[in-house]
């Protein structure tokens, strides 16, 4: 990781073989870094999501049966991860946002605290 990196900071969830294929997997690898970097990534892979709050994204990771989603947000000092699921509807379920919400509202709590 470069000096300029910034890190991950999980929340919730995490991404290993399996359930992820070795592929997948990569993919995830590779698209994470290029957050890291910097990089502001688009359609396929990333789409905003305010539903859930500013500056969160869902990434995008089609495996072989499922297609992962990992609901992220960029802070200036970080990314933050706040959840990794397979996706198996069209919308997202209203119990992932809630979740996703209540998580980064405890982390920025947290974080303020500090």
């Amino acid at each position: 990781m470069a000096p300029s990196d910034k890190p991950l900071v999980w929340l919730r969830g995490e991404v290993k073989s399996p359930p992820f294929s070795p592929p997948a997997r990569l993919e995830v690898g590779f698209l994470l870094r290029q957050l890291q970097g910097g990089a502001k990534l688009s359609l396929p892979h990333s789409r905003p999501m305010p539903a859930i709050g500013p500056r969160c994204h869902e990434l995008r990771i089609p495996d072989e049966q499922v297609t992962w989603r990992i609901i992220y947000r960029l802070d200036a000092d970080a990314i933050v991860l706040a959840d990794v699921f397979a996706k198996k509807t069209q919308a997202t379920p209203r119990h992932v946002i809630a979740a996703c919400q209540r998580r980064l509202r405890m982390y920025d709590e947290t974080v303020s605290e500090e």
